[in-house]
């Protein structure tokens, strides 16, 4: 039998979609877009705790941590491209979800109260620009439908890289 939230879960991530284009097209510039969609986020998924936006550095060999939204700041601001759930996103360009943090040596601990985590690669044409990271603090808190969801929020986030 499935579970009836993971049932509510597409037409939530459709609506969230026209949600996620409004907030970038009513945003006063691309900062700010980015900031309203990780806020929107947070607000409108109860299983993500923490949403942040990471960037690769301009020399490509970290990620920065851009616009975030959560109960706290993290230490991590800037991880190592390969380094972590996040690196490693970054490095091979595929998505991670991850439903055991503690079962993972890659790992980077945030939150005490982190069980499980989703990261999710930004390209610009081929090449990884970012990323989107989500933390939840349920065992197995996201699935293939947050997957889907996340990757088509990280094609409308593409544009909004900061240009340095």
């Amino acid at each position: 039998m499935s579970h009836p939230v993971a049932e509510e879960r597409p037409a939530a991530h459709g609506d969230a979609l026209n949600l996620v284009r409004a907030e970038i097209a009513e945003a006063a510039g691309p900062e700010a877009a980015a900031q309203r969609v990780v806020e929107l986020l947070h607000d409108r998924f109860p299983h993500y705790d923490w949403v942040g936006i990471y960037w690769v550095s301009s020399d490509g060999d970290d990620l920065v941590l851009g616009p975030w939204t959560g109960p706290e700041a993290t230490e991590h601001t800037r991880i190592p491209i390969g380094t972590g759930i996040c690196g490693a996103a970054a490095a091979s360009g595929q998505t991670e979800i991850v439903p055991d943090v503690d079962a993972d040596p890659r790992y980077l601990a945030c939150f005490a109260s982190t069980k499980s985590e989703i990261v999710v690669p930004i390209f610009e044409a081929s090449e990884v620009i970012g990323e989107i990271d989500i933390d939840g603090s349920d065992l197995d808190a996201f699935d293939a439908t947050d997957a889907r969801f996340l990757e088509e929020v990280t094609a409308l986030l593409a544009p909004l890289r900061p240009r340095t």
